[in-house]
């Protein structure tokens, strides 16, 4: 009977023993036996993918009626020995994941539990609402001491979660760990490895052997930060004309030929680069995922008593419009242009000391205002934007220059050319610009025969005229070969204005 007991426990479980001897084996276990018999056998434990292998070294019996720990056995296996069968690890969902599957969810339910709220209210007779008002301005102070507790548990649970942040040590809040959101990250990478598969440059293609090796010796020269150290950096260069690049917290980095266009030389190269892996090592996306996942949980309250207090729903839509609104304008986009902040100056960092040429950092936002204008493209205000202007990016640029500098000096890299980028791109300008206004007399046409969208690019001229030092400077060589497949820009009087300039001050600075 003890042994049919024991099999009916374990024939019902995922644990399985398969037996060399057609017997049940008990072993004791505080209690006497009645009738024994030895069965001695080597143990050892081990394991094989998801099966347990049992070679026993201890004495075991057979038991009567005692109090017992029993094992099914069975039929002996091909390679001796017996098995414990495991179920394969199942690999649970990223808690950031869930959150994005569930937030529009928690909104519906606020939602409905809101308008349930407002249509039970309009239900009850007026006595009853007289006595709900008159019990609620009895209890005041009770409902005012629940808040207050309710908002100190709220507070303890996000200084709990309170973290410094790598490089700038500034604290900030993360509800997600950094291995549940890797895990989010490697989804996401899947995600768009599928969606670029079909534009991807090839390996062996030059424009990715360039953005690889900058992205190398990024890592090789901040290695002394273990958040540079520590991530896999792999490199994606995608064939589209949009001017973007973005690194997942993984260590993807994700190039677009259009940005490569929009760079002069490979000191802006490494700038970009630079900015775009400071977002990586610094958390970023984790951290303002936790922020709007804690606005979001917040706002829950605030949406239920929109629909609660409106008299209609179009009302309610409209409330809860002006919420999300108001969200975004005084907490995602304010604190999304903070951290884009932080990712320059850490990027501008990241590149001073793979010494490159710090100068050609506020060069290429001007390069992308000046874009914009000859273009006639609309610029919205900083504040209705997630990112800060061109302008206000390369003042803020400008200002970090000087602290880059000195930091690229204490690495040992050589010395800079006397040439600045900055009054080269000045002079530059001011002839593109008024080339522009005179062609403005032409129309609209006759504007747009200046193809500004080309400017980005550079003049070649700056890309010989202002070299790069240390081990920027092979990359360099690579850069001139990529540039000879850019599109030229057809502002002729800008190009031979600016290699004047050039001449004229190397020759001042010799």
């Amino acid at each position: 009977m003890l042994t049919l007991f024991c099999g009916n426990i374990l024939r019902n479980s995922s644990l399985h023993i398969y037996r060399t001897r057609n017997f049940s084996l008990c072993k004791q276990i505080f209690s006497p036996v009645k009738k024994t018999r030895l069965v001695h056998s080597p143990v050892n434990f081990q394991r094989s993918s998801a099966q347990w292998r049992v070679y026993s070294n201890t004495s075991f019996v057979l038991c009567g009626n005692t109090r017992t720990m029993c094992v099914l056995t069975g039929p002996a296996p091909t390679q001796g020995g017996r098995y414990f069968h495991t179920s394969a690890p199942k690999r649970a969902l990223p808690a950031a994941l869930i959150w994005m599957v569930l937030k529009p969810l928690q909104k519906l339910i606020a939602i409905l539990l809101g308008r349930s709220i407002r249509k039970w209210w309009a239900s009850l007779p007026h006595s009853r609402r007289l006595l709900l008002r008159e019990w609620a301005l009895g209890h005041r102070w009770h409902l005012a001491a629940g808040g207050v507790v309710t908002l100190l548990i709220v507070a303890l649970l996000l200084l709990t979660h309170l973290e410094e942040s790598p490089v700038t040590g500034r604290v900030r809040l993360l509800v997600f760990s950094r291995e549940k959101y890797l895990e989010l990250a490697a989804l996401t990478s899947e995600a768009h490895m599928e969606e670029f598969a079909e534009h991807l440059l090839p390996v062996t293609h030059h424009l990715h052997q360039l953005v690889e090796r900058s992205v190398e010796l990024l890592v090789q020269k901040n290695k002394d930060i273990v958040e540079v150290s520590r991530v896999p950096w792999s490199v994606h260069v995608v064939e589209s004309p949009q001017i973007n690049a973005f690194v997942l917290p993984n260590g993807k980095v994700f190039m677009f030929t259009g940005m490569l266009a929009s760079i002069e030389d490979v000191d802006q190269l490494m700038i970009v680069l630079g900015h775009e892996m400071a977002h990586a090592i610094l958390e970023h996306s984790a951290e303002q995922a936790s922020l709007s996942h804690v606005v979001d949980l917040l706002s829950l309250i605030l949406v239920t008593a929109i629909w609660a207090l409106c008299p209609g729903d179009s009302m309610a839509l409209l409330g809860g419009w002006a919420k999300d609104k108001l969200t975004e304008l005084l907490f995602s986009h304010p604190y999304s242009r903070k951290l884009e902040a932080e990712a320059d100056q850490v990027g501008l960092q990241l590149a001073a000391k793979a010494c490159a040429d710090v100068r050609a950092g506020p060069v290429f936002w001007q390069q992308m205002e000046l874009a914009d204008r000859l273009t006639g493209e609309p610029t919205l205000p900083e504040w209705l934007s997630t990112h800060p202007t061109h302008r206000n990016r390369s003042s803020q640029m400008d200002r970090l220059v000087p602290q880059a500098l000195e930091l690229r000096e204490s690495c040992a890299c050589p010395a800079l050319p006397l040439v600045d980028p900055r009054a080269v791109f000045a002079e530059t300008a001011r002839v593109l610009l008024q080339k522009a206004k005179e062609h403005e007399e032409g129309g609209p046409e006759g504007a747009r025969h200046l193809q500004p969208a080309s400017v980005p690019a550079g003049p070649p001229a700056l890309q010989n005229v202002l070299p790069s030092s240390s081990g920027v400077e092979q990359l360099n060589k690579s850069w001139a070969v990529a540039s000879k497949t850019a599109v030229e820009s057809p502002a002729t009087a800008a190009r031979e204005k600016s290699q004047d300039v050039l001449q004229n001050n190397s020759q001042q600075g010799g």
